[in-house]
Protein backbone atom coordinates (compact mmCIF):
# COMPACT_ATOMS: atom_id res chain seq x y z
CA UNK A 1 0.00 0.00 0.00
CA UNK A 2 2.94 2.29 0.57
CA UNK A 3 4.23 1.43 -2.76
CA UNK A 4 1.39 1.92 -4.68
CA UNK A 5 0.96 5.30 -2.29
CA UNK A 6 4.82 6.73 -3.48
CA UNK A 7 4.37 6.07 -7.19
CA UNK A 8 1.25 7.98 -6.88
CA UNK A 9 2.77 11.01 -5.05
CA UNK A 10 5.89 10.48 -7.81
CA UNK A 11 3.65 10.93 -10.66
CA UNK A 12 1.52 13.43 -9.83
CA UNK A 13 5.14 15.53 -9.18
CA UNK A 14 6.25 14.80 -12.21
CA UNK A 15 3.16 15.86 -13.79
CA UNK A 16 3.38 18.89 -11.59
CA UNK A 17 6.57 19.47 -12.82
CA UNK A 18 5.20 19.40 -16.55
CA UNK A 19 3.15 21.88 -16.08
CA UNK A 20 5.89 24.67 -14.42
CA UNK A 21 7.70 23.77 -17.27
CA UNK A 22 4.71 24.54 -20.12
CA UNK A 23 3.40 27.18 -17.68
CA UNK A 24 6.86 28.80 -17.96
CA UNK A 25 7.83 28.55 -21.65
CA UNK A 26 4.34 29.85 -22.58
CA UNK A 27 4.94 32.90 -20.57
CA UNK A 28 6.49 34.69 -23.12
CA UNK A 29 7.11 38.82 -23.13
CA UNK A 30 4.56 41.58 -25.34
CA UNK A 31 6.53 41.93 -28.63
CA UNK A 32 7.25 45.64 -27.95
CA UNK A 33 5.69 48.54 -29.94
CA UNK A 34 8.22 49.32 -33.47
CA UNK A 35 8.11 52.62 -34.61
CA UNK A 36 9.52 53.85 -37.79
CA UNK A 37 12.05 56.53 -39.03
CA UNK A 38 11.44 58.16 -41.99
CA UNK A 39 13.09 59.81 -44.51
CA UNK A 40 12.07 62.04 -47.39
CA UNK A 41 14.06 61.80 -51.21
CA UNK A 42 14.69 65.65 -51.75
CA UNK A 43 16.76 67.26 -54.32
CA UNK A 44 19.95 68.55 -52.65
CA UNK A 45 23.96 68.47 -53.21
CA UNK A 46 26.43 65.44 -52.53
CA UNK A 47 30.13 66.69 -51.64
CA UNK A 48 33.16 64.35 -50.72
CA UNK A 49 35.83 66.39 -49.27
CA UNK A 50 39.88 65.55 -47.91
CA UNK A 51 41.55 68.20 -45.75
CA UNK A 52 45.82 69.24 -45.70
CA UNK A 53 48.07 71.84 -44.77
CA UNK A 54 49.77 73.58 -47.20
CA UNK A 55 52.22 76.68 -47.61
CA UNK A 56 51.48 79.70 -49.65
CA UNK A 57 54.28 80.61 -52.75
CA UNK A 58 54.65 83.04 -55.12
CA UNK A 59 54.12 81.60 -58.15
CA UNK A 60 57.51 82.88 -59.72
CA UNK A 61 59.94 84.01 -57.76
CA UNK A 62 63.51 84.45 -58.68
CA UNK A 63 66.84 84.30 -56.35
CA UNK A 64 69.41 87.01 -57.98
CA UNK A 65 73.00 86.23 -56.97
CA UNK A 66 76.36 87.50 -58.17
CA UNK A 67 78.71 85.64 -60.29
CA UNK A 68 82.24 87.51 -59.26
CA UNK A 69 83.17 87.97 -56.28
CA UNK A 70 83.84 91.59 -54.49
CA UNK A 71 82.62 94.06 -52.26
CA UNK A 72 78.78 95.21 -51.69
CA UNK A 73 79.17 98.83 -52.64
CA UNK A 74 75.90 100.25 -53.36
CA UNK A 75 72.21 98.36 -52.80
CA UNK A 76 69.63 100.17 -54.16
CA UNK A 77 66.61 98.45 -53.22
CA UNK A 78 64.96 97.26 -49.66
CA UNK A 79 62.50 95.17 -48.52
CA UNK A 80 59.11 95.11 -50.32
CA UNK A 81 60.67 97.38 -53.17
CA UNK A 82 58.92 96.69 -56.51
CA UNK A 83 61.46 96.33 -59.35
CA UNK A 84 61.45 96.55 -63.10
CA UNK A 85 63.17 94.35 -65.34
CA UNK A 86 66.80 95.22 -65.92
CA UNK A 87 66.48 97.40 -63.06
CA UNK A 88 70.00 97.86 -61.37
CA UNK A 89 68.94 97.15 -57.91
CA UNK A 90 72.85 96.53 -56.63
CA UNK A 91 76.59 97.43 -57.50
CA UNK A 92 79.96 95.55 -56.35
CA UNK A 93 83.03 97.18 -56.11
CA UNK A 94 84.64 97.36 -59.27
CA UNK A 95 88.16 98.64 -58.84
CA UNK A 96 89.80 94.90 -59.48
CA UNK A 97 87.49 94.26 -62.17
CA UNK A 98 88.87 97.31 -63.72
CA UNK A 99 91.98 96.53 -63.40
CA UNK A 100 91.66 92.86 -64.73
CA UNK A 101 90.14 94.65 -67.87
CA UNK A 102 92.59 96.51 -68.16
CA UNK A 103 95.36 94.38 -68.12
CA UNK A 104 93.45 92.07 -70.31
CA UNK A 105 93.36 94.92 -73.08
CA UNK A 106 97.08 95.91 -72.33
CA UNK A 107 97.95 91.97 -73.15
CA UNK A 108 95.67 92.20 -75.95
CA UNK A 109 98.08 95.47 -77.72
CA UNK A 110 101.01 93.51 -76.91
CA UNK A 111 100.10 90.10 -78.59
CA UNK A 112 98.60 92.30 -81.75
CA UNK A 113 102.18 94.11 -82.14
CA UNK A 114 103.77 90.52 -82.16
CA UNK A 115 101.10 89.53 -84.53
CA UNK A 116 102.04 92.32 -86.83
CA UNK A 117 105.67 91.65 -86.49
CA UNK A 118 105.35 87.84 -87.42
CA UNK A 119 103.44 88.61 -90.43
CA UNK A 120 105.57 91.16 -91.89
CA UNK A 121 108.72 88.48 -91.32
CA UNK A 122 106.57 85.37 -92.73
CA UNK A 123 105.12 87.63 -95.63
CA UNK A 124 109.33 88.52 -96.34
CA UNK A 125 110.55 85.03 -95.85
CA UNK A 126 107.93 83.53 -98.11
CA UNK A 127 109.16 85.86 -101.15
CA UNK A 128 112.95 84.93 -100.17
CA UNK A 129 111.64 81.12 -100.16
CA UNK A 130 110.00 81.61 -103.57
CA UNK A 131 113.39 83.15 -104.69
CA UNK A 132 115.38 80.05 -103.33
CA UNK A 133 117.01 82.25 -101.47
CA UNK A 134 116.04 80.92 -97.84
CA UNK A 135 115.67 77.25 -96.87
CA UNK A 136 112.47 75.30 -96.30
CA UNK A 137 113.53 75.23 -92.68
CA UNK A 138 113.67 78.83 -92.15
CA UNK A 139 110.35 79.02 -94.02
CA UNK A 140 108.53 76.80 -91.76
CA UNK A 141 109.82 78.32 -88.73
CA UNK A 142 108.18 81.81 -90.05
CA UNK A 143 104.87 80.91 -90.72
CA UNK A 144 105.22 78.90 -87.36
CA UNK A 145 105.57 81.60 -85.75
CA UNK A 146 103.29 84.09 -87.41
CA UNK A 147 100.38 81.15 -86.85
CA UNK A 148 101.27 81.52 -82.74
CA UNK A 149 101.14 84.89 -82.69
CA UNK A 150 97.60 85.00 -84.45
CA UNK A 151 96.63 82.51 -81.81
CA UNK A 152 97.94 84.53 -79.13
CA UNK A 153 95.65 87.49 -80.46
CA UNK A 154 92.81 85.23 -80.46
CA UNK A 155 93.39 83.98 -76.69
CA UNK A 156 94.16 87.91 -75.59
CA UNK A 157 90.81 88.97 -76.97
CA UNK A 158 88.68 86.11 -75.40
CA UNK A 159 90.41 87.28 -72.04
CA UNK A 160 89.29 90.80 -72.74
CA UNK A 161 85.87 89.59 -73.48
CA UNK A 162 85.61 87.57 -69.99
CA UNK A 163 87.03 90.73 -68.30
CA UNK A 164 84.05 93.09 -69.38
CA UNK A 165 81.39 90.41 -68.66
CA UNK A 166 83.04 90.10 -64.96
CA UNK A 167 82.66 94.15 -64.93
CA UNK A 168 79.30 93.45 -66.15
CA UNK A 169 78.43 91.28 -63.33
CA UNK A 170 79.21 94.18 -60.89
CA UNK A 171 76.29 95.47 -61.67
CA UNK A 172 73.27 93.43 -60.40
CA UNK A 173 70.01 94.04 -62.39
CA UNK A 174 66.86 92.41 -61.72
CA UNK A 175 65.43 89.78 -63.97
CA UNK A 176 61.70 90.77 -63.51
CA UNK A 177 59.34 92.69 -63.08
CA UNK A 178 58.41 92.04 -59.57
CA UNK A 179 58.61 92.96 -55.70
CA UNK A 180 61.46 91.92 -53.57
CA UNK A 181 60.75 89.48 -50.56
CA UNK A 182 64.24 88.98 -49.28
CA UNK A 183 67.68 90.76 -49.17
CA UNK A 184 70.57 88.79 -48.08
CA UNK A 185 73.65 91.27 -47.71
CA UNK A 186 74.24 94.56 -47.02
CA UNK A 187 76.45 97.39 -48.29
CA UNK A 188 79.83 96.84 -47.30
CA UNK A 189 79.63 92.99 -47.33
CA UNK A 190 82.07 90.71 -49.12
CA UNK A 191 80.66 87.94 -51.11
CA UNK A 192 82.57 85.10 -52.71
CA UNK A 193 81.51 83.26 -55.85
CA UNK A 194 84.48 80.78 -55.89
CA UNK A 195 82.76 77.78 -55.39
CA UNK A 196 78.75 79.01 -55.23
CA UNK A 197 76.45 81.67 -56.14
CA UNK A 198 75.90 84.03 -53.14
CA UNK A 199 72.23 84.79 -53.10
CA UNK A 200 71.73 88.35 -52.88
CA UNK A 201 68.05 89.01 -53.57
CA UNK A 202 64.88 87.28 -53.91
CA UNK A 203 62.27 88.49 -55.65
CA UNK A 204 58.41 87.35 -56.25
CA UNK A 205 57.01 88.49 -59.87
CA UNK A 206 53.31 88.87 -59.22
CA UNK A 207 51.76 89.16 -55.63
CA UNK A 208 48.58 89.02 -56.59
CA UNK A 209 48.48 85.24 -58.04
CA UNK A 210 49.87 82.99 -55.39
CA UNK A 211 49.97 79.31 -55.25
CA UNK A 212 48.93 77.09 -52.14
CA UNK A 213 51.75 73.68 -52.19
CA UNK A 214 49.95 71.45 -50.63
CA UNK A 215 51.12 68.04 -49.06
CA UNK A 216 48.90 65.17 -49.66
CA UNK A 217 48.58 61.60 -47.72
CA UNK A 218 48.89 58.65 -50.35
CA UNK A 219 45.50 57.47 -49.27
CA UNK A 220 43.48 60.54 -50.63
CA UNK A 221 45.92 61.38 -53.54
CA UNK A 222 44.03 59.06 -55.91
CA UNK A 223 40.93 61.32 -55.70
CA UNK A 224 42.47 64.32 -56.42
CA UNK A 225 42.92 65.82 -60.04
CA UNK A 226 43.32 69.44 -61.62
CA UNK A 227 40.74 71.43 -61.90
CA UNK A 228 38.68 70.31 -58.77
CA UNK A 229 37.65 73.22 -56.11
CA UNK A 230 39.54 74.22 -53.26
CA UNK A 231 38.97 76.09 -50.15
CA UNK A 232 41.12 77.11 -47.46
CA UNK A 233 42.12 79.51 -44.79
CA UNK A 234 44.99 81.11 -43.14
CA UNK A 235 45.41 82.06 -39.34
CA UNK A 236 46.18 85.34 -40.19
CA UNK A 237 42.57 85.93 -41.34
CA UNK A 238 40.21 83.19 -39.52
CA UNK A 239 37.24 84.60 -40.83
CA UNK A 240 37.72 84.72 -44.52
CA UNK A 241 37.81 81.84 -46.37
CA UNK A 242 40.03 81.83 -49.83
CA UNK A 243 39.01 79.64 -52.75
CA UNK A 244 40.97 78.22 -55.46
CA UNK A 245 41.21 75.33 -57.96
CA UNK A 246 43.90 71.81 -58.49
CA UNK A 247 46.69 73.32 -60.72
CA UNK A 248 48.87 70.30 -60.40
CA UNK A 249 49.17 67.08 -58.99
CA UNK A 250 52.83 66.38 -59.00
CA UNK A 251 53.83 62.63 -58.93
CA UNK A 252 57.27 63.07 -57.07
CA UNK A 253 56.91 61.40 -53.63
CA UNK A 254 57.93 62.99 -50.23
CA UNK A 255 58.65 60.21 -47.32
CA UNK A 256 59.08 61.41 -44.21
CA UNK A 257 58.41 59.19 -40.79
CA UNK A 258 57.08 56.23 -42.95
CA UNK A 259 54.52 58.91 -44.45
CA UNK A 260 54.16 58.97 -47.95
CA UNK A 261 52.85 62.41 -49.28
CA UNK A 262 52.60 64.13 -53.09
CA UNK A 263 52.81 67.33 -53.21
CA UNK A 264 49.22 69.16 -55.14
CA UNK A 265 49.53 73.24 -56.82
CA UNK A 266 46.44 74.95 -55.77
CA UNK A 267 45.78 78.50 -57.58
CA UNK A 268 45.11 80.69 -54.90
CA UNK A 269 44.22 84.27 -56.53
CA UNK A 270 45.29 87.10 -54.02
CA UNK A 271 44.19 90.63 -55.60
CA UNK A 272 43.67 92.08 -51.88
CA UNK A 273 47.35 91.17 -51.18
CA UNK A 274 46.08 89.61 -47.91
CA UNK A 275 47.62 86.36 -48.58
CA UNK A 276 51.85 86.28 -48.18
CA UNK A 277 54.67 83.99 -48.79
CA UNK A 278 55.40 81.41 -45.79
CA UNK A 279 51.68 81.47 -44.02
CA UNK A 280 49.88 77.77 -43.67
CA UNK A 281 47.20 77.74 -45.32
CA UNK A 282 44.68 74.73 -44.14
CA UNK A 283 43.15 73.12 -47.20
CA UNK A 284 39.57 71.33 -48.11
CA UNK A 285 39.92 69.82 -51.59
CA UNK A 286 35.93 69.06 -53.08
CA UNK A 287 37.15 65.55 -54.96
CA UNK A 288 33.26 65.33 -55.69
CA UNK A 289 30.48 67.86 -55.96
CA UNK A 290 27.17 67.61 -57.55
CA UNK A 291 24.71 69.87 -57.17
CA UNK A 292 20.33 69.88 -57.66
CA UNK A 293 20.61 66.03 -57.74
CA UNK A 294 17.98 63.72 -55.93
CA UNK A 295 19.03 62.29 -52.84
CA UNK A 296 18.13 60.03 -49.71
CA UNK A 297 19.61 59.26 -46.93
CA UNK A 298 21.89 56.11 -47.55
CA UNK A 299 21.36 53.95 -44.04
CA UNK A 300 17.25 53.85 -46.49
CA UNK A 301 18.94 51.78 -49.39
CA UNK A 302 20.52 49.42 -46.15
CA UNK A 303 16.64 49.26 -44.38
CA UNK A 304 14.65 45.66 -45.23
CA UNK A 305 11.34 44.49 -43.34
CA UNK A 306 10.92 41.39 -42.03
CA UNK A 307 8.87 39.22 -40.41
CA UNK A 308 10.39 40.02 -36.64
CA UNK A 309 8.72 43.60 -37.08
CA UNK A 310 5.83 43.05 -38.66
CA UNK A 311 1.96 42.65 -37.01
CA UNK A 312 -0.26 40.28 -38.08
CA UNK A 313 -2.25 42.03 -40.74
CA UNK A 314 0.54 43.77 -41.94
CA UNK A 315 2.14 42.33 -45.74
CA UNK A 316 5.43 42.64 -47.32
CA UNK A 317 5.28 43.66 -51.14
CA UNK A 318 8.99 43.00 -52.51
CA UNK A 319 10.26 43.25 -56.19
CA UNK A 320 13.42 42.73 -58.08
CA UNK A 321 16.47 44.71 -57.91
CA UNK A 322 19.77 45.16 -56.29
CA UNK A 323 18.75 48.81 -54.72
CA UNK A 324 15.35 49.41 -53.77
CA UNK A 325 13.55 51.81 -51.27
CA UNK A 326 11.05 50.90 -49.01
CA UNK A 327 7.52 52.92 -48.75
CA UNK A 328 4.70 52.34 -45.81
CA UNK A 329 1.38 52.48 -47.26
CA UNK A 330 -1.22 51.45 -45.04
CA UNK A 331 -0.29 47.94 -43.92
CA UNK A 332 1.79 46.78 -46.34
CA UNK A 333 5.34 47.51 -46.89
CA UNK A 334 6.24 48.15 -50.69
CA UNK A 335 9.73 47.67 -51.99
CA UNK A 336 10.72 50.44 -55.18
CA UNK A 337 13.79 49.15 -57.50
CA UNK A 338 15.86 52.24 -57.51
CA UNK A 339 19.20 53.02 -59.63
CA UNK A 340 21.49 55.16 -57.79
CA UNK A 341 24.44 57.34 -58.47
CA UNK A 342 27.49 58.49 -56.54
CA UNK A 343 27.58 58.60 -52.71
CA UNK A 344 29.61 60.28 -49.97
CA UNK A 345 28.44 57.74 -47.27
CA UNK A 346 26.02 59.96 -45.55
CA UNK A 347 24.04 60.58 -48.66
CA UNK A 348 23.10 58.58 -52.08
CA UNK A 349 22.17 59.94 -55.52
CA UNK A 350 19.10 58.61 -56.81
CA UNK A 351 19.17 58.41 -60.73
CA UNK A 352 15.61 56.91 -61.39
CA UNK A 353 13.15 54.78 -59.78
CA UNK A 354 11.52 57.25 -57.19
CA UNK A 355 9.80 60.81 -57.36
CA UNK A 356 11.29 63.85 -55.46
CA UNK A 357 9.25 64.12 -52.32
CA UNK A 358 8.35 60.43 -51.35
CA UNK A 359 8.36 59.14 -47.99
CA UNK A 360 10.70 56.93 -47.60
CA UNK A 361 11.47 54.01 -44.25
CA UNK A 362 15.49 54.65 -43.41
CA UNK A 363 15.00 52.87 -39.59
CA UNK A 364 12.91 51.30 -37.48
CA UNK A 365 13.13 51.03 -33.30
CA UNK A 366 11.07 48.61 -30.55
CA UNK A 367 10.36 49.41 -27.36
CA UNK A 368 10.83 46.44 -24.46
CA UNK A 369 7.47 44.85 -23.79
CA UNK A 370 5.70 44.12 -20.84
CA UNK A 371 6.82 40.63 -19.30
CA UNK A 372 4.11 39.00 -18.10
CA UNK A 373 5.77 35.99 -16.02
CA UNK A 374 7.26 37.81 -13.75
CA UNK A 375 4.32 39.08 -11.97
CA UNK A 376 2.69 35.14 -12.53
CA UNK A 377 5.77 34.10 -11.18
CA UNK A 378 5.61 36.06 -7.90
CA UNK A 379 2.16 34.33 -7.16
CA UNK A 380 2.55 30.58 -8.53
CA UNK A 381 1.56 28.33 -5.42
CA UNK A 382 3.90 25.99 -6.46
CA UNK A 383 6.96 27.79 -6.76
CA UNK A 384 9.70 27.77 -4.02
CA UNK A 385 9.58 31.34 -1.92
CA UNK A 386 12.55 33.19 -1.25
CA UNK A 387 13.71 33.54 2.03
CA UNK A 388 13.07 36.29 4.97
CA UNK A 389 16.37 38.27 4.36
CA UNK A 390 15.22 40.55 6.92
CA UNK A 391 18.25 40.52 9.43
CA UNK A 392 20.56 40.64 6.53
CA UNK A 393 19.31 43.18 4.80
CA UNK A 394 19.86 45.24 8.46
CA UNK A 395 22.97 44.12 8.61
CA UNK A 396 23.50 45.46 5.29
CA UNK A 397 22.17 48.69 5.70
CA UNK A 398 24.25 48.77 8.98
CA UNK A 399 27.06 48.38 7.33
CA UNK A 400 26.16 50.82 4.88
CA UNK A 401 26.14 53.14 7.14
CA UNK A 402 28.91 52.37 9.08
CA UNK A 403 30.84 53.25 5.96
CA UNK A 404 29.39 56.45 4.85
CA UNK A 405 29.93 57.98 8.51
CA UNK A 406 33.65 56.55 8.28
CA UNK A 407 33.94 58.32 5.15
Amino acid sequence: MKKVSKKIWLAALAVLAIGIVIWLLTSKKEKGEVSFETAKVTVSNIQNSITATGTIEPVTSVTVGTQVSGIVAHLYVDYNSVVRKGQVIAELDKTNLMSELNTAKANLNSVQSSLNYQSANYNRYKTLYEKGLVSADEFESARLSYQQANQQVAQARENVKRAQTNLGYATITSPIDGIVLSKSVEEGQTVAASFSTPELFTIAQDLTNMQVIADIDEADIGGVIAGQRVTFTVDAFPDDTFEGSVKQVRQQATTESNVVTYEVVISAPNNDLKLKPGLTANVTIFTLEKNNILVVPSKALRFTPNAAILNKDQVIEDCEGDHKLWTKEGNTFKAHKVEIGTANGTLTEIVSGIKEGTEVLADFSMSAGIEEAGGQQANNPFMPKPRNNNNNNKKGNTNSQGNANKQ
